[in-house]
């Protein structure tokens, strides 16, 4: 008899090591992105990078959004991206046709990461991403409408490059290209702009979100602040209000007035609700965006609104 425990106790022992390395491999988390900085390059100018892009959206353009496999894939490369591991991203990036690019400013020397097609294909109509790589991210602007609510794409820029600390999600599409309101990616949960919005939201980066509207919808505002979904502002968004208010423009408030536009029905302020992100859905008259006094005092006011961000 003891000879038999004998020979079945080295067998016991193995057995027991395979058992031991099977649980420490399962309760093993994984380990962190290490930071890193993209493989490439290049120094520009970013608004005509940026404006160049958009010139080249036309109502009659194609576009298919990303299917459901694409969708997930760059959301986590976007995670890593915003984790600061940035190689991670260009690795997961790739295979949807997409990259990332260490950009240099010419004109104010900061630096920005910049998610964005590497090819010819559907992805070239999914949109971009810029991120800042000179400091922690505390804010973003979202343009979901570039071209056909003229201007934005133009003061997302400035906003990127008037306040450090920022991001801009650019939708690569016009809202009317495609099939039955496929681009129009205010309204959409299948777009790249959706996924991106929605990543940024979950890290709790909030967000101003530009429109357009045209003297036909209403002669009676310059500017239309609401919170999407949300029935409340911040008192930073309340600010806004009362600073464009003081600058002579005629404001809606959302949260306290009856507004037309109020983008209670927009998916990326409904999202933000959910995730209790602050998102504000700003609407501009076409004075209020471009070039023009107006335009100016819009843009300084939400250029206040996102240093306050970046302070807070």
């Amino acid at each position: 008899m003891t000879i038999t425990r004998q020979s079945h106790f080295p067998r016991f022992l193995a057995l027991l090591g395979v058992l031991l390395t099977l649980t420490g491999c399962q309760s093993t988390p994984e380990s962190p992105a290490k930071p890193s900085q993209p493989t490439a390059r290049e120094l520009v100018d970013l608004r005509g990078r940026v404006l160049s892009y958009t010139d080249g959206l036309s109502p009659d353009g194609p576009y298919s959004p990303p299917d459901e496999e694409q969708r997930e894939q760059l959301a986590r490369g976007v995670g890593h991206l915003l984790e600061g591991d940035a190689r991670g991203a260009e690795r997961l990036l790739a295979p949807i046709g997409l990259g990332v690019t260490r950009l240099t400013d010419t004109a104010s020397g900061r630096r920005y990461d910049e998610v964005a097609a590497t090819g010819q294909g559907e992805s070239t109509r999914w949109g971009r991403l810029y991120v800042t790589a000179d400091s922690r991210l505390r804010w973003n602007t979202q343009v979901p409408h570039p071209v056909a609510d003229r201007n934005t794409e133009a003061l997302g820029v400035r906003l990127l490059e008037d306040t450090p600390g920022g991001a801009l999600v650019l939708a690569g599409a016009h809202r009317r290209a495609g099939r039955e309101d496929a681009a129009d990616v205010a309204h959409r949960e299948d777009s790249a702009f959706h996924v991106i919005v929605l990543e940024l939201q979950k890290r709790g980066v909030p967000g101003v979100q530009l429109h357009g509207f045209s003297e036909s919808t209403t002669d009676r505002y310059d500017a239309i602040l609401s919170t999407g979904a949300a029935e409340s502002a911040p008192g930073e968004v309340a600010a806004l209000a009362d600073r464009m208010e003081t600058d002579g423009l005629r404001v809606c408030r959302g949260w306290s007035a009856r507004c037309p536009l109020e983008g209670t029905r927009n998916v990326q302020g409904r999202a933000a609700q959910r995730e209790h992100a602050t998102f504000l859905h700003l609407e501009l008259a076409p004075t209020a965006r471009g070039d023009g006094h107006d335009a100016d005092e819009a843009a300084d006011a939400v250029s206040g609104l996102l240093a306050d961000w970046a302070d807070g």
